[in-house]
């Protein structure tokens, strides 16, 4: 068998890349309207931006992160001498972004104390070693968006309005979306309720997998997002974080829900949702799609995470944020037949019949080039009718032919494939003739 791509990743051949580019210009003319602008991370980073950020006991961080080694360090792990690494030769590629864009913000101190908010936005590959399946890739691409520096639960509704306003950009129809929210409280209340749903796990430890009986011990409000039926039916009598909100979270909440209301921004409260990760306080969201996915229904999410910069070496700092993810995007609106398409063809397609005209074509080919146009010709001597057959596929609007006769007039014949007509042109005025034609 030949060499094939790794199990879980997939390359983004011509197609596939410019839906990801356009993608990426769509975020980039909305979320620059709200502030936002342009970071880029490196692929891997020091295994602690992640265990920090995202918690050591997520399966992120446990079951599905790369680990990255330098040859020395290698060295070291293959000769049983792995405590021995230091903290920088402990790498693990990047499997989400908030975490990396933080780390970057404190390095390069973008959020001095009493600036303004800082509103950055990246998109790039993550990866995870997931199980493989419709819209999960171990190498993922996301488009994602961090506001460091804001408190107030209006920016919270600005990050969950822009996030919809992209998705309707890029084709998405509104109703066939589900806006989730919850708030997960703070520090303030968040310990008491936790207790609550570790005791309730344990109380009902012979109804759960092994899974959602270990996240009593981690992250009780991990059980929440088990994927299990049985589990999920046990966590639906788990008691709820709305009950137990202080007053602080609670009038935050009011807030984000009032100002949401105001913009007619449609969304279903669900008190089970934690989303994946350890860093979230108060607001969590997320977006699904109705039909389609199935049970990996979700294309994009976030909340804030008031600890995550205070955690990972900063100051206490408000933040929030979300991430989408390319393949479910790109999923969901194939199944809306909303798949954005780019009709490929060069403008220009120079055909010779003798090859003892290459020198010349290639004088033409250049200069054409050197005007803006995009231009094609042959490279392996093909007969006059093969290289016009060549021009059609190719969805070339113009097929200039260099020819002996036309050569000795110094003009060539300029063929319209829109109208089928022919002109003769002379070389000298060949450019003005098809800057005219545009």
């Amino acid at each position: 068998m030949g060499l094939r791509a790794p199990r879980g990743t997939e390359d983004l051949l011509t197609e596939k890349y410019e839906q990801w580019i356009y993608l990426q210009h769509k975020a980039a003319e909305i979320f620059s309207r709200y502030g936002y602008t342009f970071i880029e991370t490196p692929l891997f980073e020091q295994v602690d931006v992640f265990v920090h950020g995202i918690g050591e006991s997520t399966d992120v961080v446990s079951k599905e992160m790369f680990r990255v080694l330098s040859p020395d360090a290698y060295r070291k792990v293959s000769e049983g001498e792995a405590s021995k690494l230091k903290h920088d030769q402990k790498l693990a590629l990047r499997p989400e972004g908030t975490a990396s864009v933080v780390r970057a913000a404190l390095e390069h101190n973008l959020i001095p104390q009493g600036s303004a908010p800082i509103k950055l936005m990246y998109a790039g590959q993550m990866f995870r070693a997931e199980r493989q399946q419709r819209g999960r890739l171990r190498q993922f691409h996301q488009i994602g968006a961090e506001c460091l520096g804001a408190p107030d639960a209006m920016a919270d509704a600005e990050v969950i309005i822009m996030l919809m306003e992209f998705f309707e950009a890029i084709g998405l129809e509104p109703a066939s979306l589900r806006l989730l929210i919850n708030t997960l409280g703070d520090d303030e209340c968040r310990p008491n309720y936790r207790e609550m749903v570790k005791q309730y796990i344990l109380d009902h430890a012979d109804l759960l997998d092994e899974d959602c009986v270990r996240y009593a011990h981690t992250n009780p409000l991990r059980a929440f997002d088990s994927k299990n039926e049985t589990c999920q039916k046990v966590m639906a009598n788990a008691p709820l974080m709305k009950d137990y909100l202080c007053e602080d979270c609670r009038k935050h909440y009011e807030e984000l829900r009032g100002y949401l209301d105001r913009a007619g921004v449609m969304y279903e409260e669900d008190q089970k949702l934690v989303r994946g990760l350890d860093y979230y306080t108060r607001t969590v969201f997320e977006v699904q799609v109705l039909d389609g996915l199935g049970a990996q229904n979700a294309i994009g999410g976030g909340g804030r995470y008031d600890k995550l910069i205070e955690i990972s070496g900063g100051k206490p700092t408000p933040a929030l944020g979300f991430a989408v993810g390319m393949e479910r995007i790109l999923l969901a609106l194939e199944d809306q037949g909303k798949l954005p398409e780019f009709p490929r063809g060069n403008e220009i397609y120079v055909a010779f019949p003798d090859p003892a005209h290459k020198a010349k074509v290639f004088e033409l080919v250049s200069t054409l080039r050197s005007h803006k146009f995009s231009v094609q010709t042959d490279y392996q001597e093909r007969s006059l009718k093969s290289q016009l057959k060549l021009a059609n596929k190719q969805n070339a609007r113009f097929v200039i032919i260099v020819g002996e006769e036309e050569l000795k007039e110094q003009s060539v014949t300029v063929k319209d494939m829109r109208s089928a007509c022919d002109e003769r042109i002379k070389i000298d005025e060949l450019v003005n003739y098809l800057e005219q034609q545009a």
